[in-house]
């Protein structure tokens, strides 16, 4: 047995004394026993028998005569044979978290997928979301309208008038929006209309549904010039003699006779126009409006944009216009029966 202060003296290991053949590593390794590249052997013999011809004649001083000139426990690795090398302590840590995370991420591919959510839950969770992108459709149409009515009956009126520079502007400018495709009308006010307007120093900010809305009274103003001016060509010419033989001037025969008699035969039309009006705003989702269909998208998005979804959702937004603007074009049949002129 050796020592405890002989088991922790470091050996010795002289590689280049092989290669050299002569030297102090050979004689070391002749002196501790030991064959080159740290191979042990027993002082005074071969692994397979016979006599070694590097063998120390006498056993190193610190070892015990008798307990044996091996420096490593021949019954352990066996005379002879190289231990096997040991790993360093980082590539066992290294290994071992390896095999942490490939044990993890087996458990989590073998977990169950969780159930998607049906087309039922998915429209009553987004709904409230839905419904109030779909008011904003309507408020831009309310909006659209009123600008559009205001200022297309003075331009139907205009186009009647016997002052002819101003009955052929009239005439023009209602040519050209009524012909117009409301998609162009609607990207020209979108692009060219300034974010924001300064007057007298102040910032008036003019959001992307503000020009929207703008987009959509072009039209509105052009259609209802028309239908003024159907109106009020429809009325009987004996009306205009009849306020003429009053002493009425032509301005209030228009004002005070004529007009009040075209409420009825405009609000069909009138009524009309504005479901026209009503169904065309989802084309303000073109522009980054955030009306219904804008939002239907994004909800679309946000669900993982599953296929499925696709037709229950833009089928909601259907129905919404449906239960909106089905009452008003029964609505408008009612009036016009009503008002129907024999």
């Amino acid at each position: 047995m050796l020592r405890y202060r002989d088991a922790l003296l470091p050996l010795p290991m002289p590689f280049r004394a092989w290669g050299e053949g002569r030297g102090e590593g050979r004689h070391k390794a002749r002196q501790y026993g030991v064959r080159p590249y740290g191979l042990p052997l027993t002082v005074g013999t071969v692994a397979h028998g016979g006599s070694d011809p590097i063998a120390p004649t006498a056993p190193h001083p610190r070892v015990k005569p008798g307990a044996g000139s091996n420096p490593l426990p021949t019954e352990e690795w066996g005379e002879g044979t190289r231990a096997p090398p040991r790993l360093p302590i980082s590539s066992l840590a290294a290994l071992f978290a390896l095999t942490v995370a490939l044990t993890a991420t087996v458990a989590l591919a073998q977990q169950p997928a969780q159930p998607k959510a049906g087309a039922v839950e998915v429209l009553m969770r987004w709904a409230p979301l839905l419904l109030w992108g779909f008011g904003f459709n309507i408020l831009i149409s309310v909006m659209a309208m009123a600008i559009g009515t205001v200022a297309g009956v003075p331009v139907g009126i205009a186009q009647i008038s016997p002052l002819a520079p101003l009955r052929i502007v009239a005439r023009a400018a209602t040519q050209l929006f009524r012909n117009s495709p409301w998609l162009v009308l609607l990207f020209l006010c979108v692009f060219l209309i300034p974010f924001e307007i300064r007057a007298f120093g102040l910032r008036i900010p003019f959001p992307d549904w503000a020009k929207a809305t703008m987009g959509f009274a072009l039209p509105v103003m052009a259609n209802t010039s028309e239908i003024a001016r159907g109106a009020i060509l429809s009325v009987a010419t004996g009306q205009w003699d009849s306020a003429r033989a009053l002493g009425l001037t032509r301005r209030q025969a228009l004002y005070l006779v004529i007009l009040p008699q075209c409420v009825k035969r405009m609000l069909p039309p009138w009524m009309n126009l504005y479901s026209l009006i009503a169904m065309s705003t989802v084309n303000a989702s073109i522009v980054g409006v955030s009306e219904m269909i804008t939002l239907t998208s994004q909800v679309h998005a946000a669900e993982g944009s599953r296929p499925e979804l696709l037709a229950p959702l833009y089928a909601f937004a259907l129905a919404c216009f449906f239960v909106y603007c089905y009452p008003i074009g029964k609505w408008t049949q009612a009036v016009e029966r009503r008002y129907q002129l024999n």
